[in-house]
């Protein structure tokens, strides 16, 4: 059986361990205080989980999510994630994170951002751009009219159809935007941002989307 590991324990990653031990997942998730912090949420998800210090969460999966604010990137355990696939869910708050100036100025993205951290990892964007508390209600069947659609990029296309698969599973279509380099499409503030669309409607917001807000 496939096993997540699972790097931020918050509000996506609490729902995304959720989803996963429903689909038949196993999962390793992890927080920055320690595992027994996270007794209660293990406790809710089950046999298919347990609780682990980053390094270990990351050891463990065969693929890992990265949902911590941006300002944590840095503690973000490098070798343990060598050579796998990474869903980063992060979004970029000034407010929260302080300024970037790469960011600020249309330079980067929050997700190669991470992929620069983890040189040797294939880093995806994925489950970003959807309200926490809308990954467990808003998915439907595939082929169900006006299915909700979630957007990917990536450098490796192999990380982009894992993230396509667990949108599926979850409910979701996906439409693939290419290279992390485009990712900032999928990010604050922009026409996609947290807006329930088709694939079809999300594609148009992520054409028009504007580079700097």
């Amino acid at each position: 059986m496939t096993t997540i590991g699972i790097i931020g324990a918050g509000h996506i990653g609490g729902q995304l361990a959720r989803k996963a031990v429903q689909r038949g997942y196993d999962v390793v998730i992890s927080n920055s205080r320690g595992p027994e912090t996270l007794a209660e949420l293990v406790a809710e998800l089950g046999p298919r989980a347990r609780a682990a210090t980053p390094a270990e969460a990351a050891a463990a999966g065969d693929f890992a999510v990265v949902t911590v604010p941006l300002k944590s990137l840095g503690a973000i355990p490098v070798e343990p994630l060598a050579g796998k696939i990474v869903i980063d869910t992060n979004n970029y708050y000034w407010e929260r994170d302080g300024h970037v100036p790469a960011l600020d100025n249309g330079e980067a993205t929050t997700s190669g951002l991470l992929q620069e951290h983890l040189p040797h990892s294939k880093v995806a964007k994925g489950f970003n751009h959807i309200m926490y508390t809308q990954i467990g209600t808003d998915g439907s069947p595939a082929g169900s009219p006006d299915r909700r659609a979630l957007a990917t990029a990536s450098d490796f296309p192999e990380a982009s159809e894992l993230v396509a698969t667990l949108y599926d599973e979850f409910g979701f279509d996906t439409v693939s935007i290419g290279p992390l380099s485009e990712s900032w499409r999928l990010e604050r503030d922009r026409p996609a941002y947290v807006v329930r669309q088709n694939a079809a409607e999300l594609a148009e917001n992520l054409a028009k989307a504007p580079r700097t807000i």
